[in-house]
């Protein structure tokens, strides 16, 4: 049984699945939450999900990270919203030998991270993950769960396939979650924001789930074309997706139940969005190489729009 300590920073419907699936397994993990913490302090966390439900009774649930123990692997799983608040959060949490864990969405995400903890201890994880957090403290758990895990190498140089990652992925595969790895974790993100994109965005400007996107030809035609501009934004970070990847992306959500994307719960939920993460970032970094990505733009101002009318701006 592996030693390791986790830290989940965002006990939400990725940070609160993946960490109660490690306590289940035997790990030793500490839970940061904000409003949920009254009510997982008393009642601990339950998992609704495909692979079988359980209930965690008790749990080691915190309000302030002052009050955390340092750990092994600190898993950042907050909505890149929150990112500002991480030099605090951080430091007082990681160990000196420790492991940053980046399980967000969007590019540029292991950067941000990398300035406050430094580029050794940063990790890059890719979530394939369908979950919903249904009230406090209680998490539905849809579809998928596959994580791919790549080190940060400064200015996102491949790194390789590293010993430490391979033991983080042995800790999350005892926990039933199945672990992939990649050797160019820029390459990895960019065939993330393949999906992220297109569902994201369209399901918040045209109120549609992912079924409902397919299920329309005009709106499946328009996923098909953003896909392969996203293709074109990593073809200027030299970075090549192939045809046949978008088609899989393509059949993949074809079969998946039909979902409210984490994008278009947040709006719905009048919370910020990550437009920044998702979208903003990939346009600035295709537009130094002096790509212009006209749908995303598009994708980006409406946003854009949408989110600071909500925030009254």
């Amino acid at each position: 049984m592996s030693k390791r300590t986790y830290a989940i920073l965002g006990t939400g419907a990725l940070g609160g699945f993946y960490g109660a699936r490690l306590q289940k397994a035997g790990l030793n993990v500490h839970f940061l939450l904000r409003s949920d913490y009254e009510h997982v302090s008393k009642n601990g966390i339950t998992i609704e999900s495909v692979d079988g439900d359980f209930r965690l009774p008790q749990v080691n649930a915190y309000c302030d990270v002052g009050n955390m123990p340092r750990c092994d692997v600190v898993v950042i799983a907050l909505k890149t919203t929150q990112n500002h608040l991480l030099p605090k959060m951080l430091p007082p949490v990681v160990k000196d030998d420790g492991i940053v864990l980046v399980l967000q969405n969007g590019l540029g995400v292991e950067e941000e991270v990398a300035q406050i903890v430094g580029s050794d201890k940063v990790i890059g994880g890719l979530c394939f993950l369908c979950s919903n957090k249904v009230e406090p403290g209680h998490i539905c758990h849809l579809d998928y769960g596959q994580i791919t895990l790549g080190e940060y190498g400064a200015n996102y140089y491949p790194a390789g396939i590293t010993e430490r990652i391979r033991q983080i992925g042995e800790d999350f595969e005892s926990a039933g979650i199945l672990i992939e790895f990649t050797e160019d974790l820029l390459l990895a993100r960019w065939k993330k924001l393949v999906w992220n994109i297109p569902y994201n965005g369209l399901s918040v400007i045209l109120n549609a789930t992912t079924a409902e996107l397919m299920a329309n030809v005009h709106t499946r035609t328009l996923v098909e074309q953003i896909m392969y501009e996203i293709a074109a934004g990593a073809k200027s970070c030299t970075r090549m997706i192939s045809d046949s990847f978008i088609q899989t992306m393509l059949d993949y959500t074809v079969k998946m139940k039909p979902y409210r994307t984490s994008m278009k719960i947040d709006y719905d939920e009048r919370r910020p969005l990550e437009v920044e993460a998702i979208f903003g970032n990939p346009l600035r970094m295709a537009q130094v190489a002096g790509v212009n990505l006209p749908q995303i733009t598009c994708l980006y101002q409406q946003l854009k729009f949408l989110d600071g009318k909500h925030r009254g701006e």
